[in-house]
């Protein structure tokens, strides 16, 4: 049974490839959290044989909770945790209400240490598994220092939830570290995952990303980012780690162009750079 991603549009041609290159087990629901001004994405992971199943980032159990109950009441998961990319409130506020709207009080609790109740902090590099599904904690501090991406592989479908660390065409800001922790967590820890790894963010925001990457390289890649993110409301999954090292600028710092747009030749003095231009971009 093919993986699937709730409420999308259609991908692009090789994302279609890639899903009939071979037979899934692990399904991805996105539910996103968009009330108000949100834009947040929870993600319900599911292995097909034994219906084990985790829920990530689940900040707003208004959205989340429905979901999970009628999944839960018609057999279709067995809820086995609660996994948070890193404490900030929009990605693990919830997991004390949501436990108490499910009635699952003892619901484990799997992320950073410094994440709402959490009682298992898995070290970098550490495992668990989801049925069959692997999953390997990858500590990328800088957003915040307990940020934790989790790789997850069932068979040869590798994807990655990277929370407020990769976004898809950007990162997240330096709230609790610094350049040269940004550019460890993007271009030695998640660039070292296999290329075909699709990235799955913790918010929805292509489109204002693909805007600035835009306004430092006009590459091909860039340009048919921007072309996806307009065409489509939601764009998570739909890009893989090898994308992101052709379209992402804050994981190109070799590129001429984006050293020229800078005035820097050093990675973390470009991941500096870009973050700050980043951030006052209008």
């Amino acid at each position: 049974m093919n993986a699937f991603i709730a409420r999308t549009s259609l991908a692009p041609r090789h994302v279609y490839r890639q899903f009939a290159a071979t037979h899934r087990k692990m399904h991805i629901k996105s539910i996103p959290m968009w009330t108000g001004s949100s834009d947040n994405y929870a993600y319900l992971v599911v292995d097909d044989k034994s219906k084990d199943a985790v829920i990530i980032d689940p900040a707003h159990p208004e959205e989340v909770a429905p979901v999970l109950k009628k999944a839960i009441d018609d057999g279709s998961i067995k809820l086995t945790a609660i996994v948070n990319t890193h404490h900030h409130w929009d990605h693990a506020g919830g997991n004390t209400k949501l436990r108490t709207a499910l009635g699952l009080p003892n619901l484990e609790i799997i992320g950073g240490k410094d994440c709402e109740k959490v009682n298992k902090v898995p070290a970098h590099g550490q495992g668990f598994n989801i049925g069959n599904i692997a999953v390997k904690a990858l500590h990328t501090p800088c957003h915040t220092q307990d940020s934790i991406c989790w790789f997850m592989q069932d068979g040869d479908d590798k994807v990655v939830f990277t929370g407020d660390t990769l976004f898809h065409g950007g990162c997240g800001r330096f709230f609790e570290g610094n350049g040269a922790e940004m550019h460890k967590a993007l271009n030695e820890t998640l660039a070292s995952l296999p290329d075909e790894t699709r990235v799955f963010p913790g918010h929805e925001y292509t489109k204002s990303n693909a805007k600035f990457c835009m306004s430092v390289l006009q590459s091909e890649a860039v340009k048919a980012l921007q072309a996806f993110a307009e065409k489509h409301r939601e764009t998570q999954g739909k890009f893989t780690i090898g994308d992101e090292k052709k379209h992402n600028v804050f994981m190109r710092p070799h590129d001429p162009e984006i050293q020229k747009a800078t005035g820097e030749t050093d990675p973390v003095a470009i991941m500096t750079k870009l973050r700050e231009m980043k951030n006052n971009f209008k």
